[in-house]
């Protein structure tokens, strides 16, 4: 990714890695005049699996590799005692919320959000988890282009989901039949996730607070309870 020319298309070849850059690696952008399943994304070898947090798991399970950080803070003052609380503090920054919303403007992003009518590849929880990520891969804001969205969505999936459909889904709308266009995205998706110290889990808590921060942001309406009957 070239920062004075950040919509140009790439091409790479298969045995080719991205190159290291000042952010710690360098990622494709779809061309913006190319919507749909057309980007020179490919990759070489599978990512090893990461250890799964399935959505039904046990909120109450150990939040190892959580972005967020517990601090202790005074909850009152009696003479001499003092009773402290645990607050949790995330480390998603509102530079990370204003870069998501960003990409939710663009064009082929709008498409695929429209195309998945039944939240099954991104409900608001998943969408959250993208912010999540974000906040974590060290990128600077203006950095992030639209296929860190698709690579972080995938990520979620892959963590939140117990079947190979949903991620199937997200290659099926950018890429259609076409396997060849595949590898290069796994790679950028190891690059990603090691650029974030493997710290893929992200707790139900968490994408909350982040759909807190700006509660009437319209994805957030993309629950799948809504679409029970």
């Amino acid at each position: 990714m070239a920062d004075d020319q950040p919509n140009q298309p790439h091409s790479q070849s298969e045995d080719q890695s991205p190159q290291p850059s000042t952010s710690g690696y360098q990622l494709n952008v779809v061309d913006d005049e190319i919507p749909g399943p057309s980007a020179p994304w490919v990759d070489p070898r599978p990512m090893p699996e990461s250890p799964t947090r399935k959505r039904g798991r046990d909120e109450s399970d150990e939040e190892t590799g959580s972005g967020a950080e517990d601090i202790w803070v005074v909850e009152s003052l009696c003479g001499l005692k003092m009773k402290l609380k645990r607050q949790r503090v995330s480390s998603v920054l509102p530079e990370h919320h204003e870069v998501f919303k960003k990409l939710l403007e663009d064009p082929v992003i709008q498409k695929f959000l429209a195309w998945d009518k039944n939240l099954s590849v991104s409900d608001k929880y998943l969408l959250s988890m993208v912010i999540a990520y974000f906040s974590r891969a060290g990128l600077f804001s203006w950095q992030y282009q639209r296929i860190h969205f698709f690579i972080a969505l995938y990520l979620a999936n892959d963590m939140e989901e117990d079947n190979q459909a949903p991620k199937q889904a997200i290659f099926s709308f950018l890429y259609g039949k076409n396997r060849s266009e595949r590898p290069l995205f796994h790679k950028l998706r190891f690059q990603f996730i090691r650029s974030m110290n493997w710290r893929t889990r992200v707790s139900r808590e968490e994408c909350e607070e982040i759909q807190a921060f700006d509660p009437d942001l319209w994805v957030w309406g993309r629950d799948r309870l809504t679409l029970m009957p």
